[in-house]
C-alpha cells in the first residue's frame, strides 16, 4: 500500500504499542486508514509499529489519564490530518491484589488509565469527530462478572460498559457511534502474563480456544464503519457468560 491508496479517514489506537494494538494499527491501516498509534512508555515498540506505514502513520506519546496529555495529542493529530473517524479506547492496566491487599495508588492508577482515559479521550477527540465517527471501548469479560484479585480492573471495565451506553446516547446526534467490545482471553503480553487464566479460559471455551488478537482486531475494523449500531456490548468469545 502507498499514500496514494490512502483515504483520508483517520484511526486513533490508544495503548497502541500492545498486543491488540498492534494488530488493530495494522488492521487499520490495511482498510485504509491513516493511522495514530498512542504509547505512554513504548516509543520503541510504536515507532517499530508504524515504520512501515510511512506517512499515513504517526506514533502520538500521551498519558490517556492525564487529560493535559490528551489534549496535547489531539491537538497533534488535528495539525496534522485535521480529523478523527476512529477512536479505539485500548489503553488498559491491572495490578492485580485481593481488594483488601489493593494499595490505594495502585487501585487509583488503574481506574485513571481504564476509566478516566477513555473519559480523557472522548472528551477531547469528539470535537475533531465532526459530521460523524465510531468509538470502541475494549471492556473485559472480568467487568461482566468480577474476578477474584482484579477488584479495581473489574470495576473500570464494569464502569465502563455504562460509560459507552451513556456516551453513545450523548453523542448519537452528532452521528458518533459509540460501542464496547468484550475481547475475551487472548495471547498477549497481558493475557501471557496469566498462564492459569488462559488454561481456564480455554478449558471453559465451547470451542476449547482462547481468543484471536487478529480476528478481534479485524471485526472492530468492521464495526468501526457500521452506520446504524451503537450503544452495544459485543464479547467476541466462546465463553456463556
Amino acid at each position: 500500500m502507498n499514500d496514494r491508496d490512502m483515504t483520508n479517514k483517520v484511526a486513533l489506537i490508544t495503548g497502541g504499542a500492545g498486543g491488540l494494538g498492534r494488530e488493530l494499527a495494522g488492521a487499520f491501516y490495511e482498510s485504509a486508514y491513516r493511522v495514530a498509534v498512542n504509547y505512554h512508555a513504548s516509543e520503541e515498540q510504536a515507532r517499530e509499529i508504524i515504520a512501515p506505514m510511512g506517512s499515513a502513520a504517526m506514533a502520538v506519546r500521551a498519558d490517556v489519564g492525564v487529560y493535559d496529555d490528551v489534549l496535547k495529542m489531539a491537538e497533534t493529530i488535528g495539525r496534522q490530518w485535521g480529523r478523527v473517524d476512529v477512536l479505539v479506547n485500548n489503553a488498559g492496566i491491572t495490578r492485580d491484589a485481593l481488594l483488601i491487599r489493593q494499595r490505594e495508588d495502585d487501585w487509583d492508577r488503574i481506574i485513571g488509565v481504564n476509566l478516566k482515559g477513555a473519559f480523557n479521550t472522548v472528551k477531547a477527540f469528539a470535537p475533531l469527530m465532526a459530521g460523524g465517527g465510531h468509538i470502541v471501548n475494549i471492556s473485559s469479560c472480568s467487568g461482566m462478572k468480577g474476578k477474584e484479585g482484579q477488584a479495581a480492573y473489574s470495576a473500570s471495565k464494569a464502569a465502563l460498559l455504562g460509560f459507552t451506553r451513556t456516551a453513545a446516547m450523548e453523542l448519537a446526534g452528532q452521528g458518533i457511534k459509540v460501542n464496547a467490545v468484550l475481547p475475551g482471553y487472548m495471547s498477549t503480553q497481558m493475557g501471557a502474563s496469566a498462564a492459569g487464566a488462559l488454561k481456564k479460559a480455554c478449558e471453559n471455551s465451547l470451542l476449547h480456544s482462547l481468543s484471536d488478537p487478529k480476528e478481534v482486531a479485524r471485526f472492530i475494523v468492521y464495526l468501526s464503519g457500521t452506520e446504524n449500531i451503537s450503544g452495544q456490548v459485543f464479547c467476541l468469545d466462546s465463553r456463556i457468560i
